[in-house]
């Protein structure tokens, strides 16, 4: 479906499943790769530089302005992450868990998606 190359946090472990982003021309995506359903959240590059910003801040997701992505995690450490502005019919949840999730947080910290944000 994506022809656009996948790329994890390199605080994840080689052949371990993980958080993965890519980007098309207007789209940033993501997606967890053990995820069973296959989510790809399709996000743009504004609602995705706001997520990372809120992450780089170190700021709550809840208290912070609003990113056009929510994550969420719940009492068992399943973290879901999803559009905000998505039509409740077609909301698409990516599923991981907090190690995944923290390994992605750390490749935040260090730049390493940076450039999908980026603005010409």
């Amino acid at each position: 479906m994506y022809t656009a190359p996948w790329q994890k946090s390199s605080h994840c472990g080689e052949g371990e499943s993980c958080l993965h982003v890519a980007a098309t021309a207007r789209s940033i995506h993501i997606t967890e790769s053990a995820d069973p359903s296959g989510a790809v959240l399709t996000t743009t590059p504004d609602d995705f530089l706001s997520l990372i910003q809120t992450i780089k801040e170190d700021r709550q997701m809840a208290d912070s302005r609003p990113t056009g992505i929510e994550v969420a995690v719940d009492a068992d450490d399943t973290v879901r992450i999803r559009a905000t502005a998505a039509p409740d019919t077609t909301v698409t949840t990516v599923t991981t868990d907090r190690r995944k999730w923290d390994a992605f947080v750390l490749g935040v910290r260090a730049g390493e998606f940076d450039h999908f944000a980026a603005r010409p």
